[in-house]
């Protein structure tokens, strides 16, 4: 009897323990608590073969909140600056123009650190809300420049990402 005792308190122990885990998982990525391993900013350089063609001081957006807000609330860029979408794995990202003022170049980075695809992206116009400007790509990373900086720079697909949370 002492046994079975023992053995429900274990797992009501270890149920307890997995909720508020996935409770303070939650908090952080929607941007309630900050999460502790995250960096506010990352330098991001991007080259090949060794020859580097761009490197950016980026905002790091690692949470939902941050991802879903974006640049919305910038009035523009600077040269070699820009906001680094951080994911949690690959897959298939849309990315939108929802409240942006200027035009901006987005680049795709796969979990390889490789860039995966390049979008040129248009500010919307009068009467428009951005939501219809989508930009799809396989990406880990997204990272967000000024417009012109990719043909500027050279950027192309399969190009190598370097990114340095700790500049």
């Amino acid at each position: 009897m002492r046994e079975s005792l023992d053995l429900e308190r274990a797992w009501t122990a270890i149920i307890v323990g997995l909720m508020l885990l996935l409770t303070g998982y939650m908090a952080m990525q929607l941007g309630v608590i900050p999460a502790v391993w995250s960096d506010d900013q990352a330098t991001v350089t991007i080259s090949d073969n060794g020859d580097e063609r761009l490197t950016v001081d980026a905002e790091v957006a690692d949470t939902y909140d941050q991802r879903y807000t974006g640049l919305s609330e910038h009035d523009s860029l600077e040269p070699n600056t820009g906001m680094l979408f951080v994911h949690w794995r690959e897959a298939e990202r849309t990315y939108v123009m929802r409240g942006m003022d200027f035009d901006i170049d987005i680049i795709f980075i796969g979990a390889d650190q490789r860039v995966t695809t390049i979008h040129h992206a248009e500010a919307p116009g009068p009467g428009e809300d951005g939501e219809e400007l989508q930009y799809t790509g396989d990406a880990r990373w997204v990272l967000e420049v000024p417009a012109g900086t990719v043909e500027e720079a050279g950027i192309v697909d399969g190009d190598r990402v370097e990114i340095d949370t700790d500049p």
